[in-house]
């Protein structure tokens, strides 16, 4: 018997949004869809056991993008998905890190959550959907579990604040914010934003945070109604008195070794020889009540964690010996690549990020085959962390997840600033390789990346700068609010707050939290503090180039925009693609056509470049009687010669008009591939076109050259085969060809 669909519905901003569960999935933990209109999202989440010596929470995160869900067959070899597309594993990352913080400290049983698109509409974004629907299977599963996580989207048109929008309100929404949190706090946040100013920002974190609550409650009357039982999870418990031995053991050297500025090396160094001794002195060997020495080491990092916060709340000292809002030193350049259209190298204390531009055609942008509207990306940031960056060995396995979505954050950043296609007609790439990290490789990667485009000769609007912000708080409610965090804050504080932005506004935002949420206030002090220190960064990025520069890198290609008639446009291409790529090998050019007939021809060859743009404008001209031209000869017949004019545009001379002397064969003048200057004579009303070489030699005007070819057509005139093609005296015409027709031959083409 088919099981009872249960449906849950509420409204956010203006739209309904639908929950249903208990017809699909029996077998998982919970299951539902989530959905608005005919976008709709499944999620699914199931709990295991605990693999043995595991020592962290098992938590895996997915969404997969099925094409069927739009009606489209991928467009791979295999016709089928292949490996997580970067939206899906942007997707899978933006679900993840709201989930996370609510699941109990120590917990190890394995906890898997999937999601597929089951319909896509193309007018809704499906990662919203997810947070939602993965908070939901969660909520009615068996999973112990923190919850419930409500999330929406914010964007701004004309000033307006709009909630979910839509792809279309998206595409003039001058803000795209994301923000996921329980009934209380934020615990994500993830923007791009067109230079907006901080204040504007937290209106709308306060927006989007009172939004959600619709969607909180209804999954709170979920778990009430038909929520399972929640399973005991295994949680693995701090050894207090052990942990009171080791702290009271390491106290005294610990607050002694960082009472010196230290650096990465210095500090981690310092941490493994005070954990080394401790170990030493409690794990005596042969001691059956000594206890085990991974218990020791996790001891340890437990009191690392509350004297290196303590120092910080208390005393407002980091390991490095920086305040609160000191920034690390900053040193900057551009040029260092030769050959690479612009790079870009910022250096901030021990975290190094080498940034480098590519400017290609339009039609290198990206093809996208995924379910958004959008078709191509024009502007692609990849970002990379080799494992020397942080002095390891490790193999490599292709791009992580971490370094999709780093990517993306600096993609984000810089799209804003810059230039429009139109004016700037380049696909642009730039690849940041993270070649040190102490933190925040990310912003690096965003600073580096505005000195490549700007070294590159890319007309920005304005330099964009980034900086990472911390969080350090305690159960008594203090906090401080870090700058420039590095590894080690990221590793042992509450927040990764990163925010990027130009001197107008952000551009910009993510934000991940280990605590269980964030209020407003202090994302507004966080927001405060990090202008400020954007701004000084930015001062040091802008004494190494203060401005793109005026002209492109020498390999860079120059790309000339040409407007043709849309009805040329297959005149240009030829068929099968013949003439294009004909006149590209010939001017060795790379030459992109839009639907609208804008031609953009791309070369490093001035000289080609200019032969190509004078080929295509030709597209745009028509011929006309009287005019001279110069072509190359694509055909000879014993009649005459065929003149290319203009791109797909050819014109007959005939035998009698080669010379003003009688030809006997039109090799004799001539051969394939010559070229001729001839003068247009006559088109008739089928548009083809009599030429005459004659005209140009003896300096005939347009006017006799026309009144001699009408005479040149008596007699028996026309397209009299290869002996009357040859007819007419030296003013003939078209008397030999159209003579065949008649009977002429050539003494009819000699009237």
């Amino acid at each position: 018997m088919k099981p009872e669909l249960k449906r849950y519905s509420a409204v956010v901003g203006t739209r309904t949004f639908t929950f249903e569960t208990g017809t699909l999935a029996a077998q998982a933990g919970g299951a539902v869809t989530f959905g608005v209109e005919d976008s709709i999202v499944f999620a699914a989440a199931t709990m295991g056991g605990v693999r043995e010596g595991i020592d962290f929470f098992p938590l895996s995160v997915d969404f997969e993008e099925r094409m069927y869900a739009g009606g489209k067959i991928p467009g791979s070899f295999f016709r089928r998905e292949g490996r997580a597309s970067t939206d899906s594993i942007l997707v899978a990352r933006l679900t993840d890190r709201p989930l996370r913080p609510l699941f109990a400290h120590g917990m190890r049983n394995e906890v898997q959550v999937i999601m597929y698109t089951f319909s896509a509409d193309g007018v809704n974004p499906l990662d919203i959907l997810a947070i939602n629907a993965a908070s939901a299977a969660i909520m009615i599963s068996d999973i112990p579990w923190g919850g419930p996580v409500g999330a929406v989207r914010v964007g701004r048109v004309n000033g307006e604040f709009v909630l979910n929008p839509t792809f279309e309100e998206m595409n003039a929404s001058d803000l795209d914010l994301r923000i996921a949190g329980t009934k209380e706090a934020i615990l994500m946040v993830e923007c791009g934003a067109n230079e907006i100013p901080e204040d504007v920002m937290v209106a709308a974190l306060e927006l989007g945070h009172q939004s959600i609550q619709p969607i909180i409650d209804l999954q709170l009357q979920m778990q009430a109604e038909i929520g399972k039982p929640k399973r005991e999870a295994i949680i693995t418990t701090a050894n207090e008195e052990l942990q009171k031995k080791v702290f009271e053991s390491v106290n005294a050297k610990m607050n002694e070794l960082l009472d010196k500025p230290l650096s990465k090396v210095e500090f981690y160094g310092g941490m493994d020889e005070l954990q080394a001794a401790v170990v030493a002195e409690l794990c005596v060997e042969g001691d059956a009540t000594a206890p085990a020495a991974k218990d020791v080491k996790s001891a340890f990092s437990e009191a690392e964690h509350k004297i290196v916060r303590e120092r910080i709340l208390g005393m407002g000292k980091r390991p490095d010996g920086r305040t609160p809002t000191d920034i690390r030193p900053i040193w900057c350049e551009v040029g260092l690549s030769p050959r690479a259209h612009g790079t870009g190298l910022f250096t901030r204390g021990e975290t190094q990020v080498l940034s480098f531009a590519t400017l290609g055609t339009l039609g290198e942008a990206q093809e996208l085959d995924n379910l958004s509207p959008e078709k191509n990306k024009r502007y692609m940031h990849h970002y990379s962390f080799p494992p020397f960056s942080t002095g390891e060995v490790k193999m490599l396995r292709g791009q992580s997840r971490r370094e999709v979505g780093h990517g993306a954050l600096a993609e984000r950043a810089l799209e804003p600033v810059l230039p429009a296609e139109e004016s700037f007609p380049y696909a642009i790439r730039v690849v940041s390789e993270a070649l040190s990290s102490n933190g925040s490789t990310s912003m690096g990667s965003v600073c580096g990346s505005t000195l490549a485009l700007m070294d590159a000769g890319v007309p920005i609007k304005a330099p964009v700068s980034g900086v990472a912000m911390g969080l350090i708080t305690d159960e008594t409610g203090r906090y401080q609010i870090l700058t420039d965090i590095q590894g080690t804050e990221d590793h042992l504080g509450d927040m990764d707050f990163k925010v990027a932005g130009t001197a107008a506004g952000i551009t910009a935002l993510q934000m991940d939290i280990k605590i269980s949420g964030l209020s407003t206030q202090m994302m507004k002090e966080a927001l405060a503090q990090a202008n400020t220190a954007r701004m000084s960064i930015m001062e040091k990025m802008l004494e190494a180039l203060d401005a793109p520069r005026a002209e492109l890198k020498p390999h860079a290609p120059r790309i000339i925009t040409v407007k043709i008639p849309i009805d040329k446009i297959g005149a240009l291409i030829g068929p099968g693609g013949k003439n294009i790529r004909a006149l590209q090998e010939e001017t060795n050019t790379k030459i992109d056509i839009q639907e609208d007939g804008t031609v953009y021809i791309a070369s490093t060859d001035s000289v080609g470049a200019k032969i190509a743009k004078e080929r295509v404008e030709g597209l745009s001209e028509s011929v006309v009687v009287g005019n001279i031209y110069t072509g190359k000869v694509v055909r000879i017949e014993a009649f005459g010669a065929f003149i290319n004019l203009l791109p797909g545009v050819d014109g007959l001379v005939h035998i009698s008009q080669l010379a003003s002397e009688r030809v006997n064969s039109v090799e004799d003048v001539c051969a394939m591939g010559d070229e001729l200057t001839v003068m247009v004579t006559d088109i008739d009303p089928q548009g083809k076109i009599r030429l005459s070489r004659q005209a140009v030699l003896e300096g005939w005007s347009a006017e006799e050259a026309r009144e001699k070819d009408k005479g040149g057509r008596g007699g028996g005139g026309g397209r009299g085969g290869d002996r009357g093609g040859r007819g007419g005296d030296r003013n003939g015409g078209r008397g030999g060809d159209r003579g065949g027709r008649s009977g002429g031959g050539d003494r009819g083409g000699r009237r």
